[in-house]
């Protein structure tokens, strides 16, 4: 099986090394180090950007040839298309945006642009070189529309998306003009997974907000297959880290940064350059530090790295003046003879030199103000092996919802980061060891290879679960199948449900009366003879009888079996129902408080109907009213339906499975068929004999056998039906 790693960026970075010369310098960073230990029965294959923008055509072949030897395929971009594309739009418009910098989002529309042509250009790569066993895993939000634009081309492939930043939550993302093509994009995937809990939730609420389509806990259904949300925390190669720390070439290293430290205790931090690692609040916190406790002047030292990041960019140039200045003023007030405070590092460390520095740091301080994971963090535990050291980290890193036993704190509190560095400089070294202790294991567990592969594990479950649902589709041939029964059979029971099923949903439920073709398709399957055919609703008698009535033949269930109609008579299953006052003044007190819902008073059953209610608050008061209802209505042997847009309660001794059990009593038939399309009809599903089929309109069903995508395809199916005779 052939897996295709889709991102922005090769795992190698290809350099003119002269004229006529190229050279690859290789990435260790930890996608590329958690996708290579995926279990090796996928051939694995990488599409990105390779890092130049060859100007010859002889230039791009001879890149192509270099980088085949790997299976790395590159995807060549104009150094306009990739200006406008990375810098622009990911890094001006989404990067900030999804790191909660609102203030530095830029909008313009020559980024979108440049955005969508390179994510078709991912698209066209891609599609050149897949095939119907790939799987292809898309990575992060440079490449948000690729998983739809693939979908589009090649409905039937298998698409993963993980998302390395953080998601931001729907207030946050509602400014975004493009935010509903961002969203639709996302959900070509079969799996979208994120590293945290919230991040999902606001994807999910965003979808639902903004989209209008609603999820099913974690799924969601769209078209003719399901999507599932989910998040997978990721992790670090913990072996490597763990082990690093005995060898001789980090044993020299800690030899040499301990001769440059000398015996301060030392208070480290790492980051690459960027608004959002909290940086400036950082070194206030420190300077509080000092100012609150001048028994450590002399004692401890700040070893602050910043990795260059796009430092020409006039923010972040911006900040690195206020942070190269910050720091002159801290160590120009506070410096001593044989002491300085800060020393500060503005490069990237070599491996060796940074798991020294982790080995030596008695204080690791990792304070984003907004991060995706931080792995950093990670690395720092992995590292203290049989060590004491104590763990800072900001509660809005990913890594804070494993990493529990650090010292959380507020990152934009720089008071918090003044005591929270006090506090891990007093800790005795026994809690300091309990601590990393008990986070080692977590992360020993939660590694970057147990990621990759509980996200390709997860991902071929939802695979597999598509590929079953598809299985159960009205095919073609399903449909020759079904026809073919239908004709042989001599005795034929037919039970439909109506609302969802012969007619669409309507905002005003008294506007979904039946079609023409509605009438005309009910009129002729009961003018066969051979046919019984039944209306089975949760309506009541009145408006089915109001709209249905007049076609001879036809038979009628009215609210959920518990009254039917034979012989042009009614007859109820159940008496009326005396409803407890609790009950009323519940749901009464909901259509109060939810806008655009109301409450239908039935024979024998009440249902709170909120199609016009906005989507969020619908499902919000849907769940609460459930809830409220449960203790009195279990108590009174009643039943809560959740439904399409309707919470309806009746009692239990009745359902749509209890009608077509009564019919299937008193006759003997060779052909049953049931459609219907919501939760109230999977009783009907579970009632239909082993020999009869079920179907379901919409949503795929455990219970039924068969589905049909969109209620608009029902009138034509039963039309079929009768007109294959």
């Amino acid at each position: 099986m052939k897996l295709f790693i889709i991102s922005n960026r090769l795992p190698v970075k290809v350099t003119m090394k002269s004229q006529d010369e190229l050279e690859l310098e290789r990435s260790e960073g930890g996608l590329a180090t958690g996708l290579s230990s995926l279990d090796s029965k996928y051939e694995k294959h990488w599409i990105g950007w390779p890092g130049i923008n060859p100007k010859k055509k002889v230039t791009e072949d001879v890149v192509k040839r270099m980088l085949a030897e790997y299976n790395y395929h590159p995807v060549f971009l104009t150094n306009t298309q990739y200006n406008n594309y990375y810098e622009g739009y990911s890094n001006s418009t989404l990067w900030p945006l999804c790191h909660y910098f609102y203030s530095y989002l830029q909008q313009k529309r020559k980024f979108w642009d440049a955005y969508r042509e390179v994510n078709a250009l991912f698209c066209e790569k891609v599609l050149q070189l897949v095939d119907d066993d790939s799987m292809v895993w898309v990575q992060d939000y440079q490449l948000m529309l690729l998983p739809q634009m693939l979908r589009v081309r090649k409905p039937n492939m298998r698409i993963g998306y993980f998302h390395h930043i953080p998601f931001p939550s729907y207030e946050l993302l509602r400014v975004l003009l493009e935010r509903k093509e961002l969203l639709t994009g996302l959900l070509g995937a079969d799996l979208v997974a994120f590293h945290t809990h919230d991040y999902m939730r606001h994807f999910i609420n965003a979808v639902e907000h903004c989209l209008h389509k609603e999820f099913n806990i974690n799924e969601i259904k769209i078209d003719d297959r399901a999507v599932h949300v989910e998040a997978l925390p990721m992790g670090i190669n913990y072996e490597l880290y763990k082990k690093a720390s005995a060898s001789n070439d980090v044993k020299e290293s800690i030899a040499n940064v301990r001769q440059q430290l000398t015996d301060k205790k030392v208070i480290l931090s790492v980051d690459r350059l960027d608004y959002s690692k909290g940086l400036l609040h950082r070194l206030v916190g420190f300077e509080i530090f000092l100012q609150q406790h001048p028994e450590y002047h002399g004692k401890v030292t700040l070893a602050m790295i910043v990795v260059p990041s796009r430092d020409k960019v006039e923010k972040y140039a911006e900040m690195k003046h206020k942070i190269d200045e910050r720091i002159s003023v801290i160590n120009g007030k506070y410096a001593a003879i044989g002491w300085t405070p800060i020393c500060y590092y503005y490069h990237s460390f070599p491996f060796n030199d940074l798991v020294a520095m982790y080995a030596l740091a008695d204080v690791a301080l990792v304070t984003p103000l907004r991060d995706g994971m931080n792995l950093v963090a990670k690395e720092y535990v992995a590292v203290k092996q049989q060590q004491k050291g104590v763990l800072i980290l900001s509660e809005l890193a990913g890594a804070a919802v494993e990493l529990s036993d650090a010292i959380i704190i507020t990152p934009n509190a720089t008071d918090e980061i003044a005591n929270a560095i006090y506090t891990a400089l007093e800790m005795p070294e026994e809690e300091q060891q309990r601590r990393m202790s008990l986070m080692q294991q977590i992360i020993s567990e939660q590694t970057v290879g147990k990621w990759a592969d509980d996200f390709m594990e997860e991902w071929l479950k939802v695979v597999r679960r598509n590929q079953m649902l598809h299985s159960k589709y009205l095919s073609d041939s399903v449909l020759g199948t079904v026809v073919n029964q239908y004709n042989k059979a001599s005795k034929r029971l037919i039970m439909l449900d109506y609302d969802g099923t012969l007619v669409g949903f309507k905002n005003r439920a008294m506007d979904a009366y039946p079609t023409p073709e509605v009438l005309e398709v009910l009129t002729s399957l009961c003018s066969d003879p051979s046919n019984t055919v039944v209306i089975n609703s949760g309506r009541d008698r009145a408006n089915l009888d109001a709209w249905l009535g007049n076609i001879e033949g036809l038979k009628m269930a009215a609210e959920h079996g518990a009254c039917y109609k034979d012989d042009n008579q009614w007859v109820d299953t159940v008496k009326s129902v005396d409803w407890d006052p609790n009950i009323l003044k519940t749901i009464k007190t909901f259509v109060v408080k939810t806008p655009g819902s109301w409450l239908e008073k039935k024979t024998t059953s009440l249902a709170w109907h909120y199609r016009e209610v906005d989507s969020w608050m619908g499902l919000l008061r849907s769940r609460q009213l459930a809830e409220s209802l449960y203790p009195q209505c279990s108590a009174d042997g009643l039943q809560i339906l959740n439904g399409n847009k309707v919470i309806e309660i009746k009692p239990n001794e009745y359902s749509k499975g209890t009608e077509l059990e009564r019919m299937l009593a008193n006759d003997n038939y060779n052909f049953v068929m049931v459609i219907g399309d919501d939760v109230t009809d999977e009783s009907m599903f579970r009632s239909t004999p082993k020999f009869g089929i079920s179907i379901k309109v919409g949503a795929m069903s455990n219970d039924a056998k068969l589905c049909i995508s969109r209620q608009k395809d029902v009138i034509p199916f039963l039309t079929q039906l009768y007109n294959h005779k």
